[in-house]
């Protein structure tokens, strides 16, 4: 048995140097939804902070567009300018706080500090989707943190789980519900039986839908989120370009309502799984669509503006983390969780430290490709009109012949369709490749016993 030597209990002495002891000083920019957070919790919290993070943490400067509004948030002592540049630069910011949002002017900014020797951090997930290859190069060159917890899944510490607390494991997949607002809206849907055009109003007019609510709706906002959360998981460069992305604006509330039928629910999921075959069509299947869950699984029960991550690691098993997917101090706990990361860096080596995207560079697979959408493999729901109820035998065998593995055909429930309205077919497969599913579909559309458009979804089982 090893035993450790005899040790005092006297506590050591330790005397902090200067430099220890000095706060690290924040420069921000933008003092809005994000940035206000971040600037009241630090101030609330500030002692507490201090004391986990090793020395205080201040903001010195601030850019912002309303001087005068600026100033009612962060009070006097705060140095401000409307010259977000002057920020990123700023001789006494020894760390940069992009709250501003946007992909430009912010990518000029944030490369701007690493060239200063600053480091950043930001809750921006299009920047990073879209530019953190080079964001993440240009801080490796100039031996600065880029941290960005909040740019993920808000509060929940999803990132820092994957590059840290899951870091013994081969991670097999990463599935969850990263957009709070389509998870409101399809809530609505399905609670209160209302259809989509309502149920976004309904958010809009709660505040968990923009104006625009393009990038939410479309799952642009859960793409760029999934592509961050893939690249963590595992060591490939960010590919948002190449991410599958289907939003809600065509889902009908005919189908919220067949799935809960069949025992499942539709979520917006982000998916990110890696598939190995050997065949020569390894790589990653990287997706945004929504999909049936089953109605027992524990996403399945992720409601309202709510966010829900699951990871299979391959000693861990499956893993999962659930909070809230909006909001301005959820936010800043993320932001403020990433400061006292980068204030606990005084004295590390860069080449010590927690990898941008989990993995050191040499490890990156720059050769992981992303998986084109034929190729990607599950089950699916499909929704098929038909003329008469008695034609569900032709439409369960022309599926057959068409090479699509029937699992299971019933008709809707009359009490989901409008009075007088047509027949529906409900079909599950078992996991099937989308190419087979697009031709079946097609040539599905011309059988003489359909009476309108197929509807197709994907199932996602996400098994232990």
């Amino acid at each position: 048995m090893f035993r450790d030597p005899v040790q005092s209990l006297e506590a050591p002495s330790f005397q902090p140097t200067a430099a220890a002891l000095r706060p690290l000083r924040v420069g921000m920019i933008g003092i809005g939804t994000v940035g206000a957070g971040t600037f009241r919790v630090l101030a609330r919290n500030q002692a507490l902070i201090a004391g986990r993070a090793g020395r205080g943490i201040e903001v010195v400067v601030v850019a912002a567009r309303n001087l005068a509004r600026a100033e009612s948030v962060v009070g006097k002592d705060v140095a401000l300018t409307n010259d977000p540049l002057q920020v990123a630069t700023h001789p006494d910011v020894d760390v940069l706080v992009e709250a501003a949002g946007g992909t430009g002017p912010a990518r000029e900014w944030v490369l701007a500090a690493i060239h200063a020797g600053k480091h950043v951090v930001t809750a921006n997930k299009a920047l990073l989707a879209e530019h953190g290859n080079e964001i993440f190069a240009a801080a490796r060159q100039h031996g600065v943190a880029v941290a960005y917890e909040g740019a993920v899944a808000v509060s929940i510490p999803i990132v820092k789980a994957l590059r840290e607390g899951l870091t013994a494991n081969r991670i097999e997949w990463v599935a969850g519900i990263i957009n709070g607002t389509t998870n409101f809206i399809l809530s609505k849907m399905r609670d209160e039986g209302v259809g989509f055009a309502q149920a976004l109003a309904q958010a809009q007019a709660l505040g968990y839908a923009e104006a625009d609510p393009t990038f939410d709706i479309e799952g642009i906002d859960a793409a760029h989120k999934i592509t961050l959360l893939a690249a963590n998981a595992f060591g490939m460069p960010l590919r948002f370009a190449d991410a599958q992305v289907e939003g809600i604006t065509a889902l009908q509330g005919l189908d919220v309502a067949c799935a809960e039928q069949l025992g499942f629910r539709i979520k917006l999921l982000g998916v990110a799984r890696r598939r190995e075959h050997g065949d020569g069509a390894d790589g990653v299947e990287l997706r945004v669509q929504p999909a049936l869950v089953p109605a027992t699984h524990l996403l399945a029960h992720v409601n309202g503006s709510m966010n829900g991550i699951m990871v299979k690691g391959d000693a861990s098993g499956v893993t999962m983390y659930y909070g809230a997917g909006a909001g301005s101090e959820q936010t800043a706990s993320a932001v403020i969780a990433d400061l006292v990361d980068v204030a606990r860096l005084h004295g590390t080596h860069a080449a010590q430290r927690v990898p941008h995207l989990g993995f050191h560079a040499p490890a990156i697979h720059d050769h992981l490709a992303v998986l084109p959408r034929a190729a990607v493999h599950t089950r699916h729901y499909l929704r098929v009109p038909v003329h008469q109820a008695q034609q569900i035998e032709a439409v369960g065998a022309w599926l057959a012949a068409q090479h699509v593995p029937v699992a299971q055909v019933q008709l809707a429930c009359a009490q989901h369709l409008p009075a007088g309205g047509t027949p529906q077919v409900l079909v599950l497969t078992d996991a099937v490749a989308q190419a087979t599913v697009d031709l079946a579909v097609h040539a599905l559309g011309a059988h003489p016993a359909v009476a309108g458009p197929v509807v197709s979804l994907r199932v996602e089982m996400l098994e232990g």
